[in-house]
């Protein structure tokens, strides 16, 4: 069974940046649409960013646009998100989540999912 490994989570200052992972246990992977979602407490999940693995293309949500930055892992079957100039509204938990097309993937419908790995924004 497929599984979703996040990491790089942790606490960082206000204008600061954390690089997260997320790897698939199975290999090779072959999902195209890989991407994050976070939950902030009292919040609803909502989409962050998405890849396609094979092309390239990525897709942001408007809060996170110009901030963050989502790519492949050449090496590895899984994705990054670079997270820079981070505020304290970003503090969540993020979530890996991947399905077989990144619009499946902005759209919440991933066939994966990932447990989350916490991040918080305080200084």
């Amino acid at each position: 069974q497929v599984q979703l490994v996040e990491s790089g989570g942790g606490l960082v200052q206000p204008g600061g940046s954390l690089r997260l992972s997320c790897l698939a246990s199975v290999r090779p992977f072959r999902s195209d649409g890989m991407g994050w979602f976070r939950q902030a407490p009292g919040k609803d999940r909502e989409f962050v960013a998405a890849i396609n693995r094979s092309t390239g293309s990525t897709y942001y949500a408007d809060s996170v646009k110009g901030r963050f930055i989502v790519s492949r892992d050449g090496a590895e079957d899984g994705v990054f998100l670079q997270m820079n100039r981070l505020k304290p509204e970003d503090t969540a938990v993020y979530y890996c989540s991947a399905a077989g097309t990144l619009r499946l993937v902005a759209l919440g419908h991933g066939a994966y999912w990932g447990r989350g790995t916490q991040v918080t924004v305080s200084s």
